[in-house]
């Protein structure tokens, strides 16, 4: 660590958290393998417990540590959202939260709450499961809005398909929000499906009027 952690490669800080390595093969030999195996960090912390422990030395205590990694990595770039981030575009939005949705196993509804600058407030997870008219209530986001004091509010889901064109019941449940938005006079400036190696933007599509 002399020469900081930023000059150490993934497998070397890899290596730290996981400790000791087996009979015939260094931590650092099995960081490396494990990268190897699944193809970086990415595939790494997405990869089953069964997956894992086909690996010879992953164990309970490993597979563990991995699974806190991961978490805290989440948990860091959630945090590093805060008042004072302005929202532009769909893009922002995408940059924002592409790491929340990337490689989900179901579907994620999230609100970003803005003030009159459009500076965000507050992103909440509001609803999850299947996506629709029935399981997404535009009341309890509205009342959520003017608690919050908000202005203004996008909505953002993704397709665990990876494909984020929107079905019929995304755009029947955009209609409704943004009828529920009007009335408060709140304005819904986006709705964003999030895929894996992209996104569908209402307002970019003009569907939004």
């Amino acid at each position: 660590m002399a020469r900081g952690e930023g000059a150490l490669s993934d497998a070397e800080l890899l290596a730290i958290f996981l400790r000791i390595g087996v009979k015939g093969m260094s931590v650092l030999d099995l960081s490396r393998k494990l990268l190897h195996e699944f193809k970086g960090l990415r595939g790494l912390f997405k990869a089953s417990e069964p997956d894992l422990r086909k690996v010879k030395g992953m164990g309970t205590a490993k597979i563990a540590t991995l699974r806190a990694i991961a978490a805290l990595n989440k948990r860091w770039l959630e945090e590093t959202v805060h008042r004072e981030t302005f929202i532009e575009c769909s893009g922002d939005v995408h940059n924002l939260l592409a790491h929340t949705f990337r490689d989900l196993d179901q579907e994620i509804f999230s609100v970003i709450f803005l003030d009159t600058k459009h500076r965000v407030i507050s992103i909440e997870k509001m609803f999850h499961g299947t996506i629709n008219s029935a399981s997404v209530f535009p009341r309890e986001i509205v009342k959520r809005a003017l608690d919050l004091g908000a202005a203004a509010l996008i909505a953002v889901h993704n397709h665990p398909s990876g494909n984020p064109d929107p079905s019929g019941e995304d755009r029947r449940v955009t209609e409704d929000l943004k009828k529920a938005c009007q009335l408060m006079e709140i304005a819904l400036l986006d709705h964003i499906v999030v895929g894996s190696n992209g996104y569908f933007s209402f307002a970019d599509k003009r569907i939004l009027g």
